[in-house]
């Protein structure tokens, strides 16, 4: 086994001052793998969508939060609390490094840091429990692009495809659900729990990405383990952008679905481990918004399991199982998704050919 490894954490990146938003913007909408349109097209889009938002909604959701993306820093205090937990139990030399999607620190800064500090072996975890192409699949492409440009090749990789069901993830989301439960049952309402998703368009789905039934059967092993009798609860997803259609219901008709019903509503983000403008303002803010108009008698926000001590744990049982491991693995192993996930990654090994075959 490896004595000195390196462990990248991906997470999607977020602007780090308001001048940032647009270059944001723009390097997330390039990405062929969120919009398929041939590349000129994908650039006068990417451009379009980038300064409108910028002015807009993005500007506006990134003000309240002092012009700014929390990720960064609270991706850099979950590395820490991985790093600390590691040396604890990794007999060797172990560090993590972390390389965002869309901006900065991005993948070839991340990989000339693992390039000079040398390591034997290289680990890649997404921060992201449910496997999408459009996320933790295109962070290892990003990442595979940049260790080939700067010469980091040759060394042993292992990369963790997925962990929606993983007993740390799902422990750290079951005691943050039965903490905010047992304060929503003092208001006296009839409440339901709505597990909030990013989404993703339908024809991304209809491609055999594994995304929409990862989050429901993540949902359904997480509601099974609060161990709450007759708990009432929904998927549903959030952050529509554009004309297509996305999967649904949406968190949007979700909340009006349990204003008729009557129901007081906790919103639980299980597809985000760090808190980001997704949940601090469009949940936090925008949603608690809609459900005031609507009626509904209690909100709250669950909060991301960030560093919950189960989930830190979970992620280091993770690190320790791929040290023995190389390409791409599932936190059981081997696949774990449907026959129809067709861009289920574990089917092909971590290679030149693997970034080539899943767009064909």
């Amino acid at each position: 086994m490896a004595k000195k490894i390196a462990v990248v954490l991906f997470n999607l990146g977020g602007p780090d001052q308001t001048d940032s938003i647009k270059p944001f913007l723009f390097n997330f909408f390039m990405d062929k793998n969120i919009i398929g349109a041939p590349l000129p097209i994908r650039y006068l889009l990417a451009k379009w969508i980038s300064i409108t938002r910028s002015k807009g909604e993005a500007l506006d959701a990134y003000a309240q939060l002092g012009g700014k993306s929390p990720l960064l820093e609270n991706t850099r205090v979950q590395a820490q609390a991985l790093e600390r937990s590691l040396e604890r139990d990794f007999d060797g030399d172990i560090r993590c490094f972390i390389s965002m999607r869309y901006w900065h620190p991005n993948s070839k800064t991340t990989a000339k840091q693992v390039q000079d500090w040398g390591p034997d072996k290289i680990i890649l975890i997404p921060l992201y429990p449910q496997f999408s192409t459009t996320t933790s699949y295109s962070s290892f492409e990003d990442w595979d692009k940049s260790c080939q440009k700067i010469g980091l090749t040759g060394i042993e990789t292992a990369a963790l495809c997925c962990y929606p069901f993983q007993s740390g993830f799902v422990g750290a989301s079951a005691d943050l659900i039965n903490h905010a439960w047992q304060k929503a049952a003092k208001s006296g309402h009839k409440m339901r729990l709505l597990f909030s998703a990013h989404g993703l368009p339908e024809k991304i789905i209809e491609k055999g990405d594994p995304y929409q039934w990862q989050c429901e059967e993540s949902a359904r092993r997480i509601a099974e383990a609060t161990g709450i009798k007759d708990l009432d609860w929904q998927i549903c997803y959030q952050s529509r952008v554009g004309p297509l259609e996305w999967i649904k219901p949406s968190t949007d008709e979700a909340l009006e679905k349990a204003a008729a019903d009557g129901v007081g509503v906790l919103v639980y983000p299980h597809a985000f481990v760090s808190e980001h403008v997704e949940t601090l303002v469009e949940i936090e803010d925008e949603y608690r918004g809609k459900a005031e108009k609507l009626g509904i008698p209690y909100f709250d926000r669950v909060p991301t399991v960030s560093t919950h001590p189960k989930f830190i744990v979970g992620l280091k049982e993770l690190v320790l199982q791929l040290a023995g491991q190389s390409g791409i693995v599932s936190f059981e192993g081997g696949p774990i998704c449907p026959a129809g996930a067709k861009r289920c990654c574990q089917r092909q090994p971590y290679s030149k050919e693997f970034f080539e075959e899943i767009h064909a």
